[in-house]
């Protein structure tokens, strides 16, 4: 049996650490606080927006949650960011994706003050990664990060492939293995062979948006396996990118959907807003 690597009790582990760490620098007169941005009432989106809230009261970090109208306008949308910039009590922003339609995520994205960037989106966030400095990293690849650390697993030196190429996950996955020392490979859609580079992989980071895409030929026995996705399947059953079930028996290490990489987002988004408030 593979070891089922757990999502839930390494994000627990962190969360602990962040409220030891939120109560001292209380001690010190630093607060924190995250300002919460939801514009209409997507379902999902409501779901999340609730577990940052609760992330937040359990670490002691303030929230402050500003849930507006599905017709709100970009114009006023950039206005609250901007008026969210110049408070000095709110150390993070976020803002929740997808927006609606109408309002350009890219102009909502650069208007946030990179200091208070928690989501690590804003492109002088994604600069700075790229070049090796000190900026807010996107929090699924940097709790994947922190899942294969606290693991036991070694990155420095491994063959590893992610399949994905978006800018919330795939491209900022890439670079920060390549931090670690490991030998990466970004695969996607056009890419030839899938099989062939996959199966190469140590460690493979799947992030396809398609349900158990990745079944057992495409992973070389004893790999490491990281499933971003997360879907419903025909039982309306949680399944991720990855087809557990045939690909658990060959791989060293695997992540289940649900309880693997999704706890991960929300412990490392807690950690950058404790972050933003100690560089404020």
């Amino acid at each position: 049996m593979p070891q089922i690597i757990d999502g839930k009790a390494v994000s627990a582990a962190i969360k602990e650490e962040l409220k030891i760490k939120v109560e001292e620098l209380k001690k010190q007169g630093i607060s924190i606080c995250l300002a919460v941005i939801q514009v209409g009432n997507d379902p999902a989106s409501s779901v999340y927006v609730g577990n940052k809230k609760k992330a937040c009261a359990y670490i002691g970090i303030d929230s402050l949650a500003y849930e507006l109208p599905e017709e709100t306008t970009q114009e006023e949308l950039l206005r609250l960011v901007g008026e969210l910039n110049e408070k000095e009590e709110v150390s993070g922003i976020l803002v929740q994706l997808p927006l609606p339609a109408h309002i350009d995520e890219d102009a909502v994205i650069r208007a946030i003050d990179p200091k208070k960037d928690v989501d690590g989106f804003h492109p002088q966030s994604v600069g700075a990664l790229c070049i090796g400095q000190h900026g807010f990293v996107s929090c699924t690849p940097a709790g994947i990060i922190q899942l294969l650390k606290r693991s036991g697993i070694e990155i420095a030196g491994k063959e590893c492939v992610v399949v994905g190429r978006s800018n919330i996950v795939g491209k900022p996955m890439a670079l920060l293995l390549l931090r670690e020392n490991g030998t990466v490979t970004v695969a996607h859609s056009k890419t030839k062979d899938l099989k062939e580079v996959t199966r190469r992989a140590d460690i493979l980071v799947v992030a396809v948006g398609k349900p158990k895409m990745i079944t057992r030929e495409y992973v070389k026995d004893g790999a490491v396996v990281i499933d971003v996705g997360i879907h419903r399947n025909e039982n309306n059953k949680l399944c991720g990118d990855v087809d557990f079930d045939s690909v658990a028996p060959v791989c060293s290490a695997i992540t289940p959907v649900p309880g693997g990489v999704g706890p991960m987002t929300i412990a490392m988004l807690m950690h950058n807003c404790v972050e933003a408030g100690i560089l404020r």
